[in-house]
């Protein structure tokens, strides 16, 4: 990775941060199609951006908190659930070609779009 690179993806990561700390999406939405363009495997790619998003998560709970914008009690409920469904997910997506990934990841970002626009 040449200097360059690396503080390109670094600008990409805070794009990153302020999208995932803002929507509260995770940054995967933004991080994973990114490291697909870079040439990355789909497992590489969502492997890679969860790396990423713990930390940025991290920054962003701290960051919610001094807002007291955190129940703790729901989100380790969900958390305890991701955490079943994460093991899940990965295995999953071992079995998946990159080209069909980018068409799954595809489908849902539109149908999350689609939703979002839509709702009243």
């Amino acid at each position: 990775m040449t200097a360059l690179q690396a503080v390109i993806i670094v600008v990409c990561g805070v794009c990153v941060g302020v999208g995932a700390s803002f929507t509260g999406l995770g940054g995967g939405f933004l991080m994973v199609p990114l490291l697909l363009l870079m040439g990355y495997s789909a497992q590489k790619a969502v492997g890679t951006s969860f790396m990423a998003i713990l930390v940025i998560s991290i920054s962003a709970l701290l960051a919610h908190n001094k807002f007291a914008n955190v129940d703790y009690k729901l989100g380790l409920l969900l958390g305890v659930g991701g955490i079943v469904g994460a093991q899940v997910g990965a295995r999953l997506v071992e079995h998946v070609s990159t080209a069909s990934f980018k068409k799954i990841f595809s489908g849902v970002l539109i149908g999350l779009a689609a939703y979002l626009l839509f709702k009243k």
